[in-house]
């Protein structure tokens, strides 16, 4: 009976025993589903940092509203900088309007700031220039110059289109009164006029107004919520004259 009794206590023993291990086991992560976590899978792959465009080119020559007696002429321009010191090449555009809708020259992949470059005699032109880095980032467009090539014999010129200054290019304006407002020059110095069209068709032949002396104008009783178009007619008084290009609002 004693033999029994010690037995029992025995084997009671070696089950706590085997009992106490198998959860210290699991208590210090020993392949237990509970075991600790690791922690958070390191940051993922950032990817490419972006890449910042080159700064915009800035026009040197010939100089803005420049009449040119010679029509083999050197264009030059600042040179731009890039942030990530990415290589550099230059467009240079030139146009027969402002809008650069009648580009007779476009030249790309310049790595010098300058381009000599062939025109037409007695014609006005239009030019511009961004940079472009060799990751495809492109500057804005330079501002815009105007140049003049002298024809032969020729005692009078042109005026430069107008430029449009007020309101911008299909802007929205409140109520039913618009001012307008423009640029224009001559090589000559001339004094010039301006004879105004507005009306909804997208060729407006309305004249609101003729010989007008100043580079604005108010259009008033415009009806609400409709599209306008309007174009300026420089003349220089000499029998020059030149037809800008169409522009649009909308009344609110």
């Amino acid at each position: 009976m004693i033999k029994k009794e010690t037995i029992k206590k025995k084997t009671m023993k070696k089950f706590l025993f085997a009992t106490v291990i198998t959860a210290l086991m699991f208590a210090c992560g020993g392949g237990g589903s509970d075991a600790p976590n690791p922690g958070p899978d390191p940051d993922p792959d950032p990817g490419p940092t972006s890449n910042n465009a080159p700064t915009t080119p800035v026009l040197s020559a010939p100089e803005n509203n420049l009449l040119c007696i010679d029509n083999n002429l050197e264009f030059s321009w600042s040179a731009s900088t890039d942030a990530d010191e990415d290589a550099i090449k230059y467009t240079i555009e030139v146009s027969l309007n402002a809008e650069f809708t009648q580009i007779t020259h476009s030249v790309n992949n310049l790595t010098t700031t300058s381009r000599t470059i062939l025109l037409e005699r007695d014609k006005a032109y239009y030019w511009r220039v961004k940079a472009n880095d060799s990751k495809n980032a492109s500057s804005d467009f330079s501002s815009v110059f105007q140049l003049y090539t002298e024809g032969f014999g020729e005692e009078n010129h042109l005026p430069f289109a107008p430029l449009l200054l007020k309101p911008e290019m299909n802007g929205t304006v409140q109520g039913t009164s618009a001012s307008l407002m423009w640029g224009a020059t001559d090589v000559d110095g001339d004094s010039l006029t301006f004879d105004i069209y507005l009306d909804t068709n997208p060729s407006p032949t309305t004249l609101v107004v003729s010989d007008h002396p100043s580079k604005d104008y108010v259009a008033s009783s415009l009806t609400a919520a409709t599209t306008y178009y309007w174009k300026v007619v420089a003349k220089d008084g000499k029998g020059g004259i030149t037809i800008g290009q169409v522009w649009s609002l909308t009344t609110n």
